[in-house]
């Protein structure tokens, strides 16, 4: 077999960021590039795979047991994040990890410490793999991917392993929170399934949040500054303006647990004209839609004061708590824990502070809770990824597999 760390470090080097600004689907043509290897490696180790027009890989291996058991899905996502630059990765492999340090090599005098990410602390002994400081690694969602993969070759090359019929799935644009927008579930043929997209070893989670992204512009108005009082609309100071009628305290960085947030993730602009950009979140469904209402109420009262006209704010809704749908069918959950357990790995059963595929699919008569892919600090360039939680998430593919069979 391919070492799950070789493989991993393949997917990486395909660049696969998804861009928001685009209306296409996928949002990248370079998504396919990966896509398509990964239906090619599908197809290589006999499963009959497919890549659709939007850029769905769906796979399927058959099963090997004279007996009803439902079909079960894993899924993935190929795309980084726009957050910070994806392309050209060079990842350094730290082996036997001591607790020190990491010089992220290709910016001089960046450093991943521990003082800083105290979690590191708990992989010393680890292989970690981790960026150079100039890009992301992409382990959200790579390693989720090379997790599946690389169960799906051991059951392959070991037909004595006993499973019902495997359905695999690979999609783009999920941090963007398009990934399954056009996904087919009847298609895809799975009873229940599970998205390898969580965070550190032995997460395990079945609610997220509530999501929406806003936008704000701003229209100013420009005249000349030696003669701009009572005329000029600086647009830059009223998107800043904006901005502080929101809570402090529920920014990203002061939150934790069900606490929801406004995060501002844009503002671009010139005195004419502005764009101010948040994505809103909230476990409770009720609080989100205060939040959403919050960021109406902002603009009115911009307008009220500066003129009609002057503040346009569109909310979009990305996707809700996967909780409701899951729940009903908490047995899928159970199996979960008990094949993290048989991987040697402590459950922790927490929710998302943020979503996954899986959040959608389950409003789309798909349960689908979210396993753990290894990694942290995602989004960043201070990510990192411990070989052997992605090992461990790997054989947690496996147990559930082996779980649902011995029904």
């Amino acid at each position: 077999m391919e070492k799950i760390t070789e493989r991993f470090l393949r997917y990486v080097s395909v660049d696969t960021q998804s861009n928001e600004e685009s209306e296409s689907q996928p949002s990248t043509a370079k998504q396919l590039n990966l896509l398509s290897m990964l239906r090619d490696e599908l197809q290589a180790l006999g499963l009959e795979a497919t890549l659709d027009e939007y850029g769905y890989v769906m796979g399927t291996l058959p099963s090997n047991i004279d007996k009803d058991v439902p079909a079960i899905g894993f899924i993935a996502h190929v795309d980084t994040a726009p957050d910070a630059p994806g392309d050209s990765i060079k990842p350094q492999i730290i082996e036997n990890y001591d607790g020190c340090d990491i010089a992220l090599k290709g910016v001089p005098g960046l450093y991943l410490k521990p003082s800083e990410f105290p979690e590191m602390l708990n992989y010393k002994g680890n292989t970690l793999i981790t960026t150079d400081g100039t890009t992301l690694l992409g382990a959200d969602d790579k390693a989720g991917v090379a997790e599946i993969m690389n169960a799906v070759q051991y059951l392959v090359e070991h037909p004595e392993v006993k499973h019902g019929e495997i359905k695999i799935g690979f999609t783009p644009d999920e941090e963007i929170g398009r990934g399954v927008v056009k996904f087919d579930v009847k298609k895809f043929g799975a009873k229940y399934a599970y998205t390898m997209d969580g965070g550190e070893i032995g997460e395990l989670e079945f609610e997220n949040f509530n999501a929406a992204k806003a936008v704000i512009k701003i229209q100013g108005r420009n005249v000349h500054p030696g003669y701009a009082k009572t005329k000029m609309k600086n647009a830059i100071h009223i998107g800043q303006e904006f901005n502080s009628l929101l809570p402090t305290e529920q920014r990203p960085e002061y939150t934790e647990g069900y606490e929801g947030f406004f995060h501002l993730i844009g503002f671009n602009g010139t005195v004419e004209n502005a764009t101010v950009s948040y994505i809103i979140r909230d476990h409770d469904r009720s609080k989100f839609e205060q939040k959403k209402e919050m960021v109406k109420k902002c603009a009115d009262f911009i307008n009220t004061k500066y003129g009609e006209g002057t503040a346009t704010a569109t909310v979009t809704d990305q996707y809700y708590n996967m909780r409701q749908e899951v729940e009903p069918y908490y047995f899928i959950i159970e199996k979960a824990i008990k094949a993290i357990e048989m991987a040697g790995v402590k459950p922790k059963v927490q929710p998302i502070r943020g979503g996954t595929d899986g959040a959608n699919l389950s409003f789309m008569g798909l349960p689908c809770p979210n396993i753990f892919a290894g990694g942290l600090n995602f989004h960043g360039k201070m990510e990192f990824l411990p070989v052997e939680s992605m090992e461990a998430a790997s054989q947690v593919v496996l147990n559930i597999i082996k779980l649902f069979a011995e029904e």
